[in-house]
């Protein structure tokens, strides 16, 4: 059986495409989060001043795992902040996409 709720035997040539849909909207989402947290780590602890020899220093190593543990961090905050207001958005039987999804963060 795939990921993508296909069967290997007789019906192989039918395809979910709802979870083919989801799996590359998720695969968009993970892509955009990398590479902006690329994008922000490199600017904060490397920038400019990237060595000729093309190694880290140890302060550049730190500052870049320390700003990928807070960018995660931040991540999972909003994410959960995000999931509970889609909950009760749909508890309250109020359409997800009315108001603000960032309200009070």
């Amino acid at each position: 059986m795939s990921f993508l709720g296909g069967r290997s035997n007789a019906n192989a040539s039918a395809v979910n495409y709802d979870k083919m849909e989801m799996a590359v909207t998720e695969l968009d989402t993970v892509t955009d989060f990398f590479n902006r947290m690329v994008s922000s780590c490199y600017t904060k602890c490397v920038g400019g001043r990237y060595p000729a020899d093309g190694d880290l220093n140890k302060g550049e190593s730190v500052c870049i795992d320390k700003c990928v543990a807070k960018y995660n961090e931040v991540q999972k905050k909003v994410g959960e902040k995000l999931q509970s207001r889609g909950a009760a958005a749909q508890a309250s039987g109020a359409a997800p996409g009315s108001g603000s999804a960032f309200g009070s963060l």
